[in-house]
């Protein structure tokens, strides 16, 4: 009976691991999944195509810059501030610039504030998307197109909002190959 006893309770601590571990393992697409779904932590929407309506009523978007430590590019928005009727399809444009002698990869990580807007903050199109290279020297101007959805007026929160801040925060990653075979191509021709 005392054998029986201790199998159970094997089984019922490996099954506990076992479900714990798969919790872990789906708590990062989860949390990615409610954020976007709910704009928590100012994560932002994406969608194909502008909204459908656009209010008279005007909201002034913010855009604001950073790099990671020790990221070697030049990187700020064009233009500080704008003011966009809500639902209007708004287009930013933010400038990099990479000083150094060899390609560099970036890729950025974005949020609005505040956190209430992220839900109705909406990208069609944006540099953050994919992962951008510079080469030595290359200045770029990166476009981000969005809007901000009607709905934000319905919002207990969001109808009180005169402004959003669209930040960027951009990050060094690895160079992919084929850019980093155009640096020793480079290097070659000049020696």
């Amino acid at each position: 009976m005392a054998l029986q006893g201790k199998q159970k309770t094997v089984v019922q601590l490996v099954a506990v691991v076992l479900t714990m571990g798969a919790l872990a393992w789906a708590s990062v697409p989860f949390y990615d999944w409610f954020c976007r779904v709910t704009g928590f932590g100012g994560v932002t929407q994406t969608a194909d195509a502008g909204a459908d309506v656009i209010l008279d009523q005007t909201i002034k978007v913010r855009f604001d810059a950073s790099k990671e430590r020790g990221m070697p590019w030049e990187f700020k928005p064009v233009q500080r501030e704008m003011e966009i009727r809500i639902g209007e399809t708004g287009l930013a444009f933010y400038e990099a610039y990479n000083p150094t002698n060899h390609p560099v990869a970036g890729q950025a990580s974005y949020n609005v504030a505040p956190y209430a807007a992220g839900a109705y903050f909406t990208k069609i199109d944006c540099f953050c998307f994919t992962e951008q290279v510079l080469q030595p020297g290359e200045r770029v101007m990166m476009p981000v197109s969005f809007y901000v959805d009607p709905e934000i007026v319905e919002d207990r929160e969001g109808k009180y909002l005169s402004s959003i801040t669209l930040s960027y925060t951009f990050y060094e990653i690895d160079v992919p190959e084929q850019h980093a075979a155009l640096d020793t191509d480079t290097s070659k021709t000049l020696n």
